[in-house]
């Protein structure tokens, strides 16, 4: 296969991945997931317009900027099939709840949601929410979507920067390096920074710091990197980039 006809398989596995968006079926045998890594960020842009058309279609037919803020999470969250927010959750109660890194692992595999989880989806909607909202219908359709895109580029670099935690799931299957993924963090980064000029590299900022807060979290307590924790990076990351976004509008 052609070196673009790879690549295109790439970009479709991350898409059915991160997505619940209809990408057909792929015959044969699908790339590895190491290799459809650096196309993670990539599977960012289609959820943030249509998180953004969410938003603005809710603020063009006079809904307030907390009720279009609501939708806009909806679109996001049915466009993502909720699969961060549940990583989140399972991850907040393996943390919150573990006694040590067997029990954690353990705990974030169980399909029931505890306090900890609760805590920690309302919390982080009801910020994520709060955000949007203080933007008052200002948040065009770059932010949506460079945010979108940078969250999923903070998993993409914690999986090149930390080892499986386990011997099965999601890290495990994707483990290993890629100089691609590593080319595209770097350009992701640098379209933000030069595009958003001073609150680009601020918002850039509160990402990485939030996402490498989670990093060190997985590792102390899990050992390293699971499917649960790349879905924490990104919904706090990218919440993180809203607060950001959020004062420094204000501001």
């Amino acid at each position: 296969m052609s070196g673009g006809g790879a690549r295109l398989r790439e970009v479709r596995l991350a898409l059915m991945l991160l997505t619940r968006l209809p990408v057909g079926r792929m015959a044969g045998e699908a790339p590895p997931l190491v290799a459809a890594r650096w196309a993670f960020p990539l599977a960012g842009v289609p959820v943030g317009l249509i998180g953004w058309a969410a938003h603005a279609g809710a603020m063009g037919v006079g809904a307030s900027p907390a009720m279009a803020a609501l939708l806009a999470l909806t679109a996001l969250v049915l466009v993502t099939g909720a699969m961060h927010v549940d990583g989140l959750a399972d991850f907040a109660d393996g943390i919150g709840g573990g006694r040590d890194r067997a029990h954690c692992l353990d705990i974030m595999r169980d399909s029931r949601i505890g306090s900890y989880g609760v805590i920690a989806l309302i919390l982080a909607v009801g910020i994520w929410a709060s955000a949007l909202a203080a933007l008052a219908g200002q948040a065009g359709a770059g932010w949506f979507v460079a945010l979108a895109v940078l969250s999923r580029a903070m998993m993409a670099a914690l999986q090149e920067g930390m080892s499986p935690a386990r011997t099965d799931g999601l890290g495990h299957l994707s483990r290993g390096r890629s100089g691609a993924a590593r080319g595209m963090i770097a350009a992701c980064a640098l379209i933000v920074v030069l595009w958003g000029g001073a609150a680009g590299a601020g918002i850039l900022l509160s990402m990485v710091l939030t996402a490498g807060y989670v990093a060190f979290l997985a590792q102390k307590r899990l050992g390293g990197v699971t499917g649960d924790v790349l879905g924490t990076a990104q919904i706090l990351s990218e919440i993180a980039g809203w607060v950001a976004l959020a004062c420094l509008s204000v501001a």
